[in-house]
């Protein structure tokens, strides 16, 4: 039996000799390519502190070949490395090199100016179509909401929640809509703008972007929801129509209302535009159509949040510290005006 018992001894000899071989070899796999990390790195360093474009022409032609010898460098030394040290290097060299040979060529303050100027207002243009039918599905839902309403203000109860209603229901009278509601004094800076507009803000982007996302559920969850935002605002207005003020309502709601409803309309078209191209996605498959124009779809719904907090600063701020109809229609002409130059505007038509 002792003849047939293993060796450990030389077992161990054999495998201490592999060791120094593979050691042997990934120090020498080292020694021989560490020249081109260090000179990958230093270029890396360069273009990170002050830019690309703070790297000479030769240094630029160099940058690619030298972040495919990091990426040849890194293959072969997952294969044969023991050193985790080493591995990690050069996971990190070559993720820094990819982002600077291919990440974007733009700084965030730029790329944030490209967006507001032209990216947002271009996607809005081109889906225009999209909008509109957002507008007809508002619309119809608030003419239903006051024809309902103005024959029966039982309606009322139904279309709006509590929440939002604020004790204001068929029960209140003029003088309580008038003082309570469109004349109400104003509240102060700290509470206006720091409380008020602050929930309106996260309350108005919740609906938004929930209208936006049931876009993925063909579109139909986003009319509808479209639909019930008019019947909330139809039922409002026939509550005031009832009681000979909505004039004045509608002051106190256009002062905001022309961005906060343009808003909530743009994120039912990108929601709409994601419909589309799951219902026809043309000659791509439907999620490389949603791919190509999902951007589309997200700039609009990232441009109409930026409409929110708008309308939230002059709700919760200045709506009730102008405490004059006409003044409020003059804002609200303004203010609509200022959004139709800066989306259709034809110096916005090209970057």
């Amino acid at each position: 039996m002792s003849d047939l018992a293993p060796d450990y001894s030389q077992m161990i000899a054999d495998a201490i000799t592999r060791r120094s071989g593979i050691v042997l070899k990934s120090s020498e796999f080292r020694r021989t390519r560490e020249p081109s990390w260090r000179a990958l790195e230093a270029l890396i360093d360069t273009a990170e502190k002050r830019g690309v474009r703070a790297l000479q022409p030769d240094e630029l032609e160099r940058m690619p070949l030298l972040y495919r010898s990091a990426l040849s460098s890194l293959s072969v030394a997952r294969a044969i490395a023991l050193d985790r040290h080493l591995l990690l290097y050069l996971e990190n060299l070559a993720l820094r090199a990819f982002l600077v040979v291919y990440g974007p060529r733009t700084s965030m303050l730029e790329g944030c100016r490209h967006f507001l100027v032209h990216g947002f207002p271009a996607a809005v243009r081109a889906a225009r179509v999209h909008f509109l039918i957002a507008l007809l599905a508002l619309l119809i839902g608030g003419l239903a909401g006051f024809m309902l309403t103005v024959n029966d203000e039982a309606w009322f109860t139904t279309f709006v929640p509590s929440g939002l209603s604020e004790g204001r229901g068929p029960a209140s009278t003029k003088a309580q809509l008038l003082n309570d509601e469109i004349f109400a004094s104003w509240p102060g800076a700290a509470i206006s703008f720091g409380i008020v507009a602050n929930f309106l803000f996260s309350h108005n982007t919740v609906v938004g972007i929930l209208t936006f996302s049931m876009g993925l559920a063909a579109g139909v969850p986003s009319i509808l929801l479209l639909a019930y935002q008019g019947l909330i605002l139809g039922a409002f207005l026939a509550l005031h129509y009832d009681r000979g003020v909505a004039v004045d309502f509608l002051g106190w709601v256009s002062i905001h209302g022309v961005t906060e409803i343009s808003a909530i309309l743009l994120c039912g078209a990108g929601g709409l535009v994601l419909a589309e191209k799951i219902l026809f996605p043309d000659r791509y498959s439907r999620v490389d159509s949603l791919a190509l124009y999902g951007r589309r779809a997200a700039e609009i719904a990232i441009g109409a949040v930026l409409l929110f907090f708008v309308a939230a600063i002059l709700e919760g701020g200045f709506r009730q510290l102008i405490a004059s109809t006409p003044w409020r229609f003059a804002i609200a002409a303004a203010t609509g005006l200022g959004w139709l130059i800066y989306f259709w505007s034809p110096l916005r038509a090209k970057p």
